[in-house]
């Protein structure tokens, strides 16, 4: 059978955020937002391990890293993020019994910002991000061998402009660039071991967002839209180490929908949370020689992907704010992919903001469930986990 990534059980995701599949990193600033309403402040991050586990689905691991237009005056941002997923499963008595052993590798993620005040009404911010990502590797009983890599840098260049003292828009492009590798046992294919590996690809979209703030009550709603785009990879593909072809394969990535929104609700309290819709199901991986010997997809996703997320801040002083939140996505159902063996996550997120300086960390953990799955060879995944740490570091200037 084919290993087929599924929408939010994505191995990307769930280990990102969802395991993270996700705690990315997105910090929520807390702080005072008006020098007469000490007890109103903004939680402009509340640090998610966008890794897959409370990420976005798919293998998104970025969320929507935009808010940095948000910051008061000009502003340089550093963010750290570390996922640990711990995903595997029992194989059928027809495959001999025995674990698959965590098929889900740890992974690393890193990016910065930089938000320039041009005047009282218009501001540019320049980011870098890795937004996609999948780490699978199995290491035990007949999967051994079937593993998947997704690499990509994303750098983006934004203008906001306020229109009003409660209106603002926003939009500009964003290139991204990515590479891929993909391993495939010869238990899984006809007795030969099979690869495909492609060159950097750099593709350009767009983003476009509006938001509406009153600031006497830290009330902030943001509508943010990325498109999509496709990268035309240069691949070549290999069966037993000698290369069978080389052509290129088109993988389309997913335009996404992001609602964030925040307000104050009592003293020193705000809440805070999102909504992002991500068209994953457009996303599949077609190889030439691969759709023609095995006449299917290497892996792709079935389901578009919705995340939930809600949180609450609190200040406790004017340096030092803390905060909670949870994240949920839905189970699709069906066959779960080998390379993404989870079906759906909820995890819980805590952190905290302390000002030192002039220079304000926010660091934050989040441990992830992930939904049970069961592959079409009838490999159960069940009792997985995942957990994220993120670290942000800002400074305004």
């Amino acid at each position: 059978m084919t290993p087929r990534w599924r929408g939010s059980g994505d191995a990307a995701s769930l280990i990102d955020a969802k395991a993270t599949h996700s705690l990315g990193s997105i910090h929520e600033e807390i702080h005072d937002r008006d020098e007469d309403m000490k007890n109103v402040f903004t939680a402009g991050a509340a640090l998610l391990l966008t890794t897959s586990i409370a990420n976005a689905g798919g293998i998104d691991r970025s969320g929507n890293p935009y808010s940095v237009l948000f910051e008061d005056g000009n502003y340089v941002q550093l963010s750290f993020s570390s996922a640990t997923p711990d995903v595997s499963g029992d194989y059928p008595a027809g495959f001999g019994g025995g674990s698959t052993e965590n098929m889900a590798e740890s992974y690393f993620s890193a990016g910065v910002a930089l938000k320039y005040a041009v005047n009282d009404d218009v501001d540019v911010a320049v980011m870098l991000s890795q937004p996609y990502g999948a780490d699978a590797n199995y290491t035990g009983g007949p999967y051994t061998g079937l593993a998947a890599e997704w690499n990509s840098t994303q750098l983006s260049v934004v203008g906001k402009y306020q229109t009003s003292d409660a209106v603002s828009v926003y939009g500009g492009i964003r290139a991204v660039q990515s590479e891929a590798t993909i391993t495939i046992p010869p238990a899984l294919f006809g007795g030969a071991e099979y690869s495909a590996e492609t060159e950097k690809n750099t593709q350009v979209g767009y983003i476009l967002g509006a938001a509406y703030e009153r600031p006497e009550i830290a009330l902030r709603v943001a509508l943010t839209y990325e498109s999509g785009m496709t990268h035309d990879f240069e691949t070549t593909e290999a069966v037993n180490g000698s290369t069978v072809l080389e052509s290129t394969t088109d993988i389309e990535m997913p335009q996404a929908v992001t609602l964030d929104f925040q307000s104050g609700i009592a003293e020193d309290t705000l809440v805070f949370g999102s909504v992002r819709w991500s068209e994953w199901s457009v996303w599949e991986v077609r190889p030439a020689y691969y759709q023609g010997a095995a006449n299917d997809r290497v892996t792709g996703i079935d389901d578009d992907v919705f995340t939930y997320r809600i949180g609450v801040g609190r200040r406790i002083n004017d340096d030092l704010s803390v905060f909670g939140r949870v994240t949920y996505e839905d189970a699709s159902g069906g066959d779960a992919s080998r390379l993404s063996p989870t079906d759906g996550s909820t995890s819980i997120g805590l952190g905290g903001s302390y000002t030192m300086n002039g220079v304000e960390f926010t660091g934050g953990i989040e441990y992830a469930m992930l939904g049970d799955a069961t592959d079409a060879s009838g490999v159960e995944f069940e009792d997985n986990s995942a957990v994220g740490v993120g670290l942000t570091i800002g400074y305004s200037f």
